[in-house]
């Protein structure tokens, strides 16, 4: 291929433009709205795993780079890269958005619903691979309409409610990233007379304490309610709950990541002193997460919501592998958003075969279905064993390095936060349990097996969910130097003790002062 050709923008523009084919087509031709909807997901996949194979292992630094001025005079641009700690969540969600659109039955003929989603996709990997900040907002907030009318317009009975609660709350939040962003800027171009909006230039700004802090506040709040992380979740139960399948799939497999990809994209870069000052905040946030979302998914009696809250606990868990401040442990969180994607997706997806054969969620109106849908309860089981973090399947890797690498510089946090892991088995052991195990009554005698295009939809997610447990060497070889780029910048620009790979890095700049003194005495 072309190395000059852009694939980054390619894999923004396509889905985009599909959307707006989807939405001038005719409301009456079914079969051509859900083959426009098919082509532009499928197309975009194609150009995302052209992307990861273009890909060179092995450097840290951003890829395929494509920058073209668009409001010159404030410094603002079209700035698109990749790099490993972006890849695969953008090869991520190119594998999702088809499989949602297959999952959702009848509404992929709807004009509207096949338009939104592919709206939604491409704010969602414009998002991703955005390196202009201003940029990045734009696509940030791009995400909230579709969403919105998706919930709104196919959700269920409380749908309206659940829409304007999740639309309400992120773009409150999103005002604070906004300010946060214009007074960045304001404050680099005070320093160096120069206007830019690119992350790569605003990085150098130099902040004093309380700035840093106000700032990282700023950007932590957008993205910690678009997440969501304890305690700026309580939008999230009703949303998942209230989803249609694929919005539900997308709410948690892809959206809940643009909130911890921008604390490791932004705070990190941007804000490093005052990460390293706020982190055991951040990570006692994780923990509690981790225990609260746990606990009160242990005592839920819908399927959804217990799903919802058990995202909630592992999203905690990305929380304290971003901020232990540790390769392996950022490195694990960043293959655990990915992981956390594909079985969460997986578990609605099979929640919602179960809604439409029985139209019910709670698990009180289910039980026995291992006898009369074996195979949908294999699936079950399999993608319930990798949201534990059994080894040999995608949850386990993640989890452990998140673990261990925060072991080496927060160890009772990692201590705390294992109970999570014991939790997590209680909750859905018992939910697989009450809903499969058993002898069926009259209203499960008509349930039926997974057809074969369920299986055909499900059986990638099984695939991954697999190999990745096996076999997740090629993806932390490309995820592993961007990180340690990332912690070394933050230790050459806070100064903190922090391991990379598990062993302390020294500055190659020579210490002067009490710096040198202290390095002398690490040594």
């Amino acid at each position: 291929m072309n190395p000059g050709f852009p694939f980054l923008t390619v894999l923004v523009l396509l889905p985009a433009g599909a959307a707006l084919v989807a939405a001038l087509i005719p409301g009456r031709l079914h079969g051509l709205i859900r083959a426009v909807g098919w082509a532009g997901s499928l197309a975009t996949l194609g150009f995302a795993v052209a992307t990861t194979v273009e890909f060179t292992s092995g450097q840290g630094a951003y890829q395929m780079v494509t920058v073209h001025p668009w409001i010159q005079s404030l410094g603002i641009s079209w700035s698109l890269g990749v790099d490993g700690i972006s890849l695969f969540l953008v090869l991520m969600t190119a594998v999702l958005f088809p499989i949602a659109i297959a999952g959702s039955g009848k509404q992929s003929t709807d004009k509207s619903f096949i338009a939104w989603m592919l709206l939604l996709e491409a704010g969602c990997v414009g998002s991703f691979l955005s390196i202009d900040v201003l940029l990045f907002f734009l696509f940030f907030e791009l995400t909230l309409v579709p969403v919105y009318f998706l919930i709104a317009g196919w959700g269920h009975e409380k749908r309206g409610y659940a829409a304007t609660k999740f639309f309400l709350y992120t773009l409150a939040a999103s005002a604070f990233l906004l300010v946060g962003i214009l007074a960045l800027v304001a404050i680099h171009a005070n320093q160096t007379g120069v206007t830019t909006f690119d992350v790569r230039a605003l990085a150098t700004t130099q902040l004093s304490g309380p700035a840093g802090i106000l700032l990282f506040l700023a950007f932590t709040a957008a993205f910690a309610v678009k997440a969501p992380i304890f305690p700026f979740h309580t939008w999230s139960p009703d949303a998942y709950r209230e989803s249609p399948a694929a919005g539900a799939v997308v709410l948690a497999g892809v959206m809940a990541k643009l909130g911890t990809y921008g604390i490791v994209r932004f705070d990190l870069e941007l804000f490093p002193k005052a990460v390293v000052t706020l982190a055991p905040l951040l990570l006692t946030l994780g923990v509690i997460g981790i225990i609260y979302g746990g606990i009160v998914a242990a005592v839920q009696k819908d399927l959804k919501r217990l799903v919802a809250y058990s995202s909630l606990a592992h999203l905690g868990f990305i929380v304290v592998g971003a901020f232990a401040l540790t390769g392996p442990a950022l490195s694990g969180a960043v293959l655990q958003m990915v992981n956390h994607g594909i079985y969460t997706a997986a578990l609605f997806l099979l929640i919602a075969m179960i809604y439409r054969r029985l139209g019910s969620f709670s698990t009180a109106d289910l039980t026995g279905l291992q006898s009369k849908a074996p195979v949908l309860a294999g699936v079950f089981t399999l993608t319930m064993l990798a949201s534990i973090g059994v080894p040999g399947l995608n949850g386990f890797v993640g989890e452990f390095l998140i673990l261990s690498g925060t072991f080496l510089t927060h160890r009772w946090w990692a201590v705390v936060a294992t109970g999570g892991v014991i939790v997590a088995a209680i909750y859905l052991l018992w939910a697989y349990q009450q809903v499969f195990h058993g002898t069926p009554t009259a209203r499960e005698a008509a349930f039926t097996e997974m057809t074969l295009r369920e299986g055909l939809y499900m059986a990638p997610l099984v695939i991954i969910i697999v190999l990745l447990g096996v076999f997740p060497g090629p993806v932390l070889n490309r995820i592993s130097p961007s990180v340690d780029m990332l912690i070394t910048h933050v230790e050459q620009v806070a100064h903190p003790k922090i391991p990379v790979n598990g062993q302390p890095i020294h500055l190659t700049a020579k210490p002067t002062g009490a710096n040198q003194a202290e390095t002398e005495g690490a040594k």
